[in-house]
C-alpha cells in the first residue's frame, strides 16, 4: 500500500497513530510503529526529561520510524525541541500554534514536519510555512479541536482542492471503511486517535479505557471554546461546565474552574467524575480494548474488504 504518506515516513501503511496527551507514551508509539504504521509520542503531557526517557525507550522497543507530537502552546517548547534534536528523532508533528515558528528550524536540522490544522485557511498557512504534509482534523475528533465545527468529510475535499502537499485526514476515523472513505475524498492517509486510546499499550488509565468502550453516540460534546475547544465525554465535570455557561461565566472564571491537571486526572489517573475525559465521537464504534497489532490488522483487513465491496457496486 505505497503512496506519498508511506514514502514520506517509510512505513508500510498510510496510518498515523495520533500523539495524544496522557495516552501516547513509548509503549503505544513503538507498538504502532512495529505494526507498520507511524507511531507518535505525545509530548504535550510530558516534562522535558520525561520526553527524553520515552524517546530512548521507544528507540529500544522499535527499529521502525516514529515521531513526536508537539503542541506549540507548551511552555517549555524550546527545551522539547532541543531534546528531539539531541535524540535524533526525524519526524515531528506540530499543533496548536503558528507553523512558521518552528518549521524552518526543524527542517534545517533534517526533520520531516507535519502540522495539524482544522481549516483550509490554516492548511494553506502550513503549506506556505514549508511543512511536508498536513493533518486536517474535523469537528468529530477528540481532544482539542477547531472552533468552526467543520466535519472531517467536509474539510478533507476542501483542503485537498487547495493544497499541493500530502494530506492526512483525522477525526471520526477508526476503521478501514473510514480510512477508505477519507482517501476517496482526497486524503493520502489517516491519523487515528480514539481507537488507540482503547489499546492495551495506551498509557490511559484502565477506567478511562473502559469508559471509552462503553461510550455511545451522543455521549461526547465539544465545549470550552473560549479557552481551547475540546471534545469531552459527558460526566460530572462536563455538567458543571455547562452550569457555569448557564450562569454567564466569563472565560477567566472558566479558566479558574478548569484549574490545572484536569486531563491528567481524567485520562491518566482515572477520575471519571472530576477529570477531563477527551475522546472523539467515533468512540461509539469502539467496543473492546485490544493490542495495537490487532487493531492495525483489523483496520487493514476492513480497508481491503471495503475496497472489494465498493468495486462490486
Amino acid at each position: 500500500m505505497q503512496n506519498s504518506i508511506t514514502q514520506l515516513f517509510n512505513i508500510k501503511y498510510p496510518i498515523i497513530q495520533a500523539g495524544m496527551i496522557w495516552n501516547s507514551g513509548w509503549r503505544l508509539a513503538s507498538a504502532a510503529s512495529n505494526s507498520g504504521i507511524l507511531g507518535l509520542i505525545g509530548a504535550g503531557s510530558m516534562h522535558p526529561e520525561v520526553l527524553r526517557e520515552h524517546i530512548q525507550k521507544c528507540k529500544k522497543a522499535t527499529d521502525k520510524p516514529f515521531g513526536i507530537n508537539v503542541p506549540m502552546l507548551y511552555p517549555n517548547i524550546e527545551t522539547l525541541m532541543d531534546i528531539i534534536i539531541d535524540e535524533e528523532v526525524k519526524i515531528v508533528f506540530t499543533a496548536a500554534g503558528n507553523p512558521k515558528i518552528w518549521t524552518s528550524w526543524l527542517k534545517e536540522r533534517g526533520i520531516t514536519v507535519v502540522h495539524v490544522v482544522s481549516s483550509v485557511k490554516f492548511a494553506l498557512k502550513a503549506q506556505a510555512a514549508g511543512v511536508d504534509a498536513v493533518v486536517a482534523e474535523g469537528f468529530e475528533a477528540g481532544g482539542h479541536n477547531g472552533r468552526d465545527e467543520t466535519t472531517t468529510f467536509t474539510l478533507i475535499p476542501m483542503v485537498k482542492e487547495q493544497i499541493e502537499i500530502p494530506l492526512i485526514a483525522a477525526g471520526g476515523i477508526a476503521s478501514g471503511k473510514g480510512m477508505l472513505a477519507a482517501m476517496v475524498l482526497g486524503a493520502d492517509g489517516v491519523q487515528i486517535g480514539s481507537r488507540f486510546v482503547a489499546s492495551k499499550e495506551s498509557s490511559a488509565h484502565i477506567s478511562f479505557k473502559e469508559t471509552v468502550v462503553n461510550t455511545n453516540e451522543g455521549d461526547t460534546k465539544l465545549t470550552l471554546k473560549e479557552l481551547a475547544p475540546v471534545r469531552l465525554i459527558k460526566n460530572k465535570f462536563y455538567n458543571e461546565v455547562q452550569d457555569l455557561y448557564q450562569k454567564g461565566t466569563s472565560a477567566e472564571e472558566l479558566k479558574a474552574f478548569l484549574g490545572k491537571g484536569r486531563s491528567k486526572r481524567g485520562m491518566f489517573e482515572g477520575d471519571l467524575e472530576d477529570g477531563e475525559l477527551e475522546i472523539g465521537q467515533v468512540a461509539g464504534l469502539i467496543h473492546k480494548i485490544q493490542p495495537v497489532s490487532e487493531i492495525v490488522s483489523e483496520i487493514i483487513q476492513d480497508f481491503e474488504q471495503a475496497k472489494t465491496n465498493i468495486s462490486s457496486l
